[in-house]
């Protein structure tokens, strides 16, 4: 599943470095939670919460159902 998390992530990753950002794969934990980094101007955005759950939680749960939820860490 981690490589569909990725290829997933590779097709998110232009339109947030666009902005100046980019977004780094951490790990999927037991419950199916992905946990991801918001990097570069997307890191300290205010609007990062909207992208995180509105654009990249969004995409990846239609491309891989099976995912429970996407959380960013620090």
């Amino acid at each position: 599943m981690k490589e569909t998390i990725l290829k997933a992530l590779d097709a998110i990753r232009p339109g947030l470095q666009a902005d100046g950002g980019d977004v780094e794969f951490i790990r999927m934990d037991e419950n199916k939670v992905v946990y991801i980094r918001l990097t570069g101007a997307c890191g300290g955005c205010p609007m990062s919460t909207i992208t995180l759950k509105q654009g990249i939680e969004r995409l990846l749960k239609m491309q891989i159902p099976e995912i429970s939820a996407v959380e960013a860490v620090e």
